[in-house]
């Protein structure tokens, strides 16, 4: 399976031509094109907005059943444009527009003696606005599946480019682990070394050679010294980075839905690198440390996008 991002553009335009009409002058006037855009951010759930021309909100439900079929998370924005041929130019009414138009005029005046006559130019208005909008849904709804199938098309292949630098940040995780693994024994060793030498320091200083034996007070030295090397020990925390590394990248492997899983697994690498760091004894596992910081804050901000 394919791993989406929650970032894409598309867009994606139709006409309205469809089954023209019979006379030459409704058929000048229904002629449209429509043109759906959608964009997509990252969100924690699907959250969708319309911006959809009057008679065209009819569309909604239908744009909401075919969005939520194709995504589950991301900000998601669908702007849908018309554009009438004819709309710039005078309309020329059927003899049926006029007649409805006659009809409903004297229903209202019948009622409302008072009321005055429509103008020449709102009948025009009138006669241009009614034509064609239902050829037009048909259209809409045809650029709005194609659009949306373009939108994922967008998320998998910047969910493909994701994919191919977290597995990079991974490598280099591990080759940081690696470096860092090596260390330990050399720093501990050095770190007792410099424990003892303190330790004999400060019983000099306090002369308590005088009143405890020395068997006594190197053996307790010894054992402060392995209890000061289990302390500063990390491997417990790089065995545990190097296993969640083994399953980001089976999660990126498999695909799917994982944005989830995989925001809470950097997390669990923030916090062992974070742990490597306040128990370093040396500047160089400290460095070791900053390098894996940087690199899971990289992937932390990456794997907010991923579906």
């Amino acid at each position: 399976m394919a791993v989406y991002s929650m970032t894409g553009y598309a867009s994606a335009a139709a006409g309205g031509a469809g089954n023209e009409p019979a006379d030459t002058a409704a058929a000048a006037a229904t002629s449209a094109s429509v043109t759906v855009e959608a964009r997509s951010v990252n969100g924690r759930f699907l959250d969708l907005s319309f911006r959809l021309p009057d008679d065209l909100r009819g569309l909604e439900p239908a744009l909401r059943d075919l969005l939520g079929a194709a995504f589950r998370r991301g900000k998601i924005e669908v702007r849908i444009s018309t554009q009438r041929e004819a709309e710039s130019a005078w309309p020329s009414p059927n003899s049926d527009q006029l007649n409805r138009l006659l009809r409903l005029e004297g229903t209202v005046q019948s009622w409302l003696p008072q009321a005055r006559g429509l103008s020449v130019g709102e009948v025009l208005a009138l006669c241009r606005h009614g034509a064609g909008s239902e050829k037009l849904d048909d259209a809409a709804l045809d650029a709005a599946k194609r659009c949306i199938a373009g939108l994922r098309d967008a998320r998998a292949r910047e969910g493909e480019r994701l994919v191919a630098m977290l597995l990079d940040r991974t490598t280099r995780l591990r080759a940081l682990a690696d470096q860092a693994e090596p260390m330990m024994p050399l720093v501990v060793q050095r770190q007792q070394q410099r424990f003892i030498e303190r330790w004999n320091e400060a019983l000099a200083n306090v002369n308590a050679g005088g009143s405890v034996p020395a068997a006594t007070l190197q053996e307790r030295a010894l054992a402060e010294a392995a209890s000061y090397a289990i302390r500063i020990d990390v491997a417990e925390e790089l065995t545990r980075l190097r296993s969640h590394l083994d399953e980001i990248e089976r999660l990126l492997k498999s695909g799917g839905e994982l944005g989830k899983r995989l925001d809470f697994l950097i997390q669990e690498l923030q916090r062992e690198a974070n742990t490597l760091g306040s128990k370093s004894p040396a500047i160089e596992l400290t460095a070791v440390s900053v390098e894996m910081k940087v690199l899971v804050e990289q992937m932390r901000e990456q794997v907010q996008n991923i579906e």
